[in-house]
């Protein structure tokens, strides 16, 4: 069993007056905090105060690219060609590394967003494009993948820095990529639910896909979404679960 574990958590995802999430209460929570780079969501001074308070709770930071979807908060996906793409993640992550250089921290770890997350689980080349712009900016950069997709596909060849990771609160089909959001049940709301079930991973060393299969994989991080009306609750939760279970919770 996995006996020490990250769990990591999106925001930065406000943008101007409108908030999205408790970034300071999840902050108090997890060990991890991917934060948007102003594509998706977020904006100079949403990413300025999310680096600060990241900062100060010792919390490790990372860079969240998506697409350039404010609208469709990055969940369209959208025909870019590879060197729109590439440049679009050098841009973002670059953006991330200057904020976070200026809050007094550092950027450790990449992990890509919403559609584009999607679809580069689906397509090892599209991960590639993606993960290969953002080592040329950082060689040691770890490059968060959803684990036993064609992320960790890409992430292998290419030789580099990488953690595995899980959903706390989404379901798997039995490819080990995520249920659709329009689908019921993709989305879970209950710790006492999903708390358990996370452990079960943990034990397993693998995924546990809605239809039961075992989907054999390394486990290095957990995301708990931050953009639910019960995130704060949830995240607090799976970390009480885990913690009474004898695992180690520490970033990347």
């Amino acid at each position: 069993m996995t006996r020490k574990v990250d769990l990591n958590s999106d925001m930065g995802e406000g943008f101007g007056p409108w908030k999205m999430g408790d970034d300071a209460a999840l902050l108090d929570i997890v060990t991890s905090a991917n934060i948007a780079c102003g594509f998706h969501a977020g904006d100079p001074d949403v990413m300025a105060q999310t680096m600060a308070l990241a900062v100060g709770k010792g919390v490790g930071i990372g860079a969240h690219p998506g697409f350039a979807d404010l609208k469709g908060f990055g969940r369209r996906r959208l025909p870019l060609g590879q060197d729109e793409l590439a440049n679009a993640v050098a841009y973002q992550l670059g953006a991330a590394q200057a904020m976070a250089r200026r809050a007094g921290g550092q950027v450790r770890h990449l992990k890509l967003h919403g559609a584009l997350a999607n679809m580069a689980s689906e397509d090892a080349g599209l991960a590639r494009v993606c993960y290969e712009a953002a080592l040329a900016v950082d060689p040691d950069i770890v490059i968060m993948v959803l684990a036993a997709t064609a992320q960790e596909k890409a992430a292998r060849d290419l030789g580099c820095n990488w953690a595995g990771e899980i959903f706390a609160d989404r379901a798997y089909e039995d490819d080990a990529t995520l249920v659709d959001r329009s689908k019921p049940g993709a989305v879970l709301h209950d710790a006492a639910t999903a708390a358990p079930r996370i452990l079960k991973m943990l034990e397993a060393g693998a995924i546990i896909a809605e239809s039961g299969k075992h989907i054999p994989c390394r486990i290095d991080t957990i995301c708990l979404h931050g953009d639910t009306p019960d995130a704060v609750a949830m995240a607090r939760g799976i970390r009480q679960h885990l913690e009474q279970a004898g695992v180690t919770l520490a970033p990347l």
